[in-house]
C-alpha cells in the first residue's frame, strides 16, 4: 500500500488487525473516543456491585467508602491511563509490548494470568447481564440458579460485537455513555426520592483498615484495565500526545467508575435485606414503574455488553499473543480470530451458568486477588517504557525470540515474582476471605491495614529499575517494521 492509498473503515466492517502493528494510514479517531469508551464501559452493573461490596461485605460507612474508592480510582486510574499513552506511539495491543520487558516467551506468564482475568470478569458480567435480560423478558427465575436463557442471549450479542471489533466497540461506548448518563441520573433521583440516604451516613466502619480496603477496591478496578487499555488507543494517530491520551482515558474511566461505585455504595447502604433478591433485581425495583424498569434493564445490558466486549476482545488478543510467542507469527486471519472469540465467549457462558450462588463474596475475592498479580507487571511495563527505554521500542524484535528482547528476560521475571511474593506478609484474611484464617506476619504490625499492593509497587520499582538500567539495551530510536512509514497518510472514515 502506497502512502497515497486510502483505507475506509465502517462500523460493520470486520476488523482485520490483531496483534500486528496498525499502519499509519489506518489510524483514525480522536482522544474523545477514549473518553466515551471508558466512561460508557464503566457505567455498568459490575462497577455498581464493586461499590456495593464496600458496604455489603466490609460494612463501611457510606461517605467513608465513597471517598476511599475515589482515591483508589484516582491512584489506579493514573497507572491505567499511562498504559493507554503507549497505544498511539506503538500501534500495538498492550500485552505484546510487555515482550520488551519479559522476553517473547517470558511474557506468557503474566499473559496467562491476564487471560484468567478476562474470563473472570466476562463470566461475572454474563451472569449479571443475563439476569437483566431475564428480568427484561419476564422470564421466571429461581433463587440461587443461573439465568440460563439470559446468559445465552447475552453471549451471542457479545460474540457479534467482538467479531466486528474496534469500530463497533467504540460505537457501543458512545451509546453506553449516553444511556449511562440518563439511566444513572434517573436511578440517583429514585434513590434519594424513595430512601432517606442521609440517615445512613455515620453508620458503619470508618477505621483505617476499612478505608484502605475500600481504596483497594477502587484501585484494583482501574489497574485491571492496564493489560488491555492500549488495545483501544493504538488506532489513534501516532503523533497523538501522551498527555492527551492520558487525560481522555483517565477522566473517562475514573469518572464513569466513580459514579457507578457511588451508586453501588448508596444502594448497599439503603437496601438491607431487599438486596437478597440480587443487585440487578434491586436496581429494577429502584427504577419503579414497569416501563422505567424496562429501560433501566436495557441500560444495564448496553453498559455490560460494552464492558464484556472489552473482555472478550482483550482475551483474544492475549490468547493470540501467547500462541504466537511460539510460532513467531505477527497476525492471524479474521476467521481464526472469530473462532477464538466464539470459543472464549462460550467458555464464559458455561462457567457463568455453573457458577456458585455466593456471587458477592466470590467476586470480591476475585477483584482483590487480581491486584496482587497485576501491580508488579504494571510497574515493570511502565518503568521500562517511560524511564528505561524512554518510548524507544524495536517493534519487529517483539515477534522474534532470537532478537533484541530474547525468549526469556530474567531482569523482569525475577522482580515480577518478588513483587508478588513481597505482598504475602501483609495480606489479611479480613480483605481476602479466600485465605481462611491466614494473616500475614506483618499484617498485625500494620494494625490490620492491608498495604500489600502499595508495598509491591515500591519493592518492584526498587528491584527492577536499577537492574534494568544496567542491563536493558533499548534502541536509540523507535524501530518500525520494514513496510511501515510513520509519514503515511490516508483519509479515514470516522464513524
Amino acid at each position: 500500500m502506497t502512502s497515497q492509498q486510502t483505507t475506509t473503515t465502517g462500523t460493520l466492517v470486520i476488523e482485520r488487525r490483531t496483534i500486528d502493528m496498525v499502519p499509519a494510514n489506518e489510524r483514525h479517531g480522536t482522544p474523545w473516543s477514549q473518553f466515551t469508551l471508558w466512561f460508557g464501559g464503566n457505567m455498568q452493573i459490575t462497577a455498581i456491585v464493586t461499590g456495593l461490596i464496600a458496604v455489603a461485605i466490609f460494612h463501611a460507612e457510606p461517605l467513608t467508602a465513597i471517598i476511599a474508592v475515589l482515591l483508589g480510582n484516582v491512584v489506579g486510574g493514573v497507572t491505567m491511563a499511562l498504559h493507554s499513552g503507549q497505544g498511539p506511539r506503538m500501534g500495538l495491543p498492550q500485552m505484546i509490548s510487555s515482550r520488551a520487558q519479559f522476553g517473547v516467551i517470558g511474557a506468557t506468564l503474566p499473559l496467562v494470568l491476564v487471560i484468567c482475568m478476562y474470563l473472570g470478569f466476562a463470566l461475572t458480567g454474563a451472569a449479571l447481564a443475563g439476569d437483566a435480560i431475564s428480568h427484561l423478558l419476564g422470564l421466571p427465575s429461581t433463587a440461587g440458579s443461573a439465568p440460563v436463557v439470559g446468559i445465552l442471549i447475552f453471549g451471542a450479542l457479545t460474540v457479534i460485537v467482538s467479531v466486528f471489533g474496534y469500530q463497533l466497540i467504540h460505537v457501543m461506548g458512545r451509546i453506553a455513555t449516553v444511556a449511562g448518563i440518563l439511566g444513572f441520573a434517573y436511578l440517583f433521583f429514585q434513590l434519594f426520592a424513595n430512601y432517606d440516604v442521609g440517615a445512613t451516613f455515620g453508620e458503619g466502619a470508618t477505621d483505617a483498615a476499612t478505608f484502605m480496603v475500600c481504596l483497594t477496591l477502587g484501585a484494583s478496578w482501574q489497574m485491571t484495565y492496564a493489560p488491555y487499555v492500549a488495545d483501544y488507543s493504538r488506532y489513534l494517530p501516532a503523533d497523538t500526545p501522551v498527555s492527551t491520551t492520558f487525560w481522555s482515558t483517565f477522566l473517562g474511566s475514573v469518572t464513569g467508575t466513580q459514579i457507578s461505585m457511588t451508586l453501588g455504595i448508596l444502594i448497599g447502604a439503603v437496601s438491607g435485606e431487599a438486596l437478597l433478591g440480587g443487585p440487578v433485581g434491586f436496581v429494577g425495583h429502584l427504577a419503579g414503574p414497569a416501563a422505567a424498569a424496562f429501560v433501566i434493564y436495557l441500560v444495564i445490558i448496553v453498559g455490560k455488553l460494552t464492558a464484556n466486549t472489552l473482555n472478550a476482545y482483550g482475551g483474544i488478543m492475549s490468547t493470540v499473543t501467547v500462541i504466537t510467542s511460539f510460532n513467531a507469527e505477527t497476525r492471524i486471519s479474521s476467521r481464526a480470530r472469530s473462532i477464538y472469540i466464539i470459543v472464549f465467549v462460550a467458555l464464559t457462558m458455561v462457567i457463568a451458568i455453573a457458577a456458585s450462588a455466593d456471587f458477592l463474596n466470590n467476586f470480591k475475592n476475585f477483584v482483590l486477588l487480581l491486584l496482587a498479580v497485576f501491580i508488579p507487571w504494571s510497574i515493570i511495563n511502565l518503568v521500562d517504557y517511560y524511564l528505561v527505554s524512554k518510548e524507544r521500542i524495536d517493534i519487529p524484535a517483539l515477534y522474534d525470540r532470537h532478537g533484541r528482547y530474547g525468549a526469556v528476560n530474567w531482569t523482569a521475571l525475577v522482580p515480577y515474582a518478588i513483587g508478588i511474593a513481597v505482598q504475602i506478609p501483609f495480606l489479611t484474611s479480613d480483605t481476602y476471605s479466600v485465605l481462611g484464617t491466614f494473616n500475614g506476619p506483618l499484617a498485625d504490625v500494620m494494625g490490620g491495614i492491608d498495604v500489600s499492593w502499595a508495598v509491591s509497587m515500591i519493592v518492584t520499582f526498587a528491584v527492577y529499575y536499577p537492574w534494568a538500567k544496567r542491563t536493558m539495551r533499548p534502541p536509540s530510536s523507535m524501530i518500525y517494521p520494514r513496510d511501515y512509514s510513520p509519514e503515511q497518510t490516508g483519509q479515514i472514515a470516522v464513524i
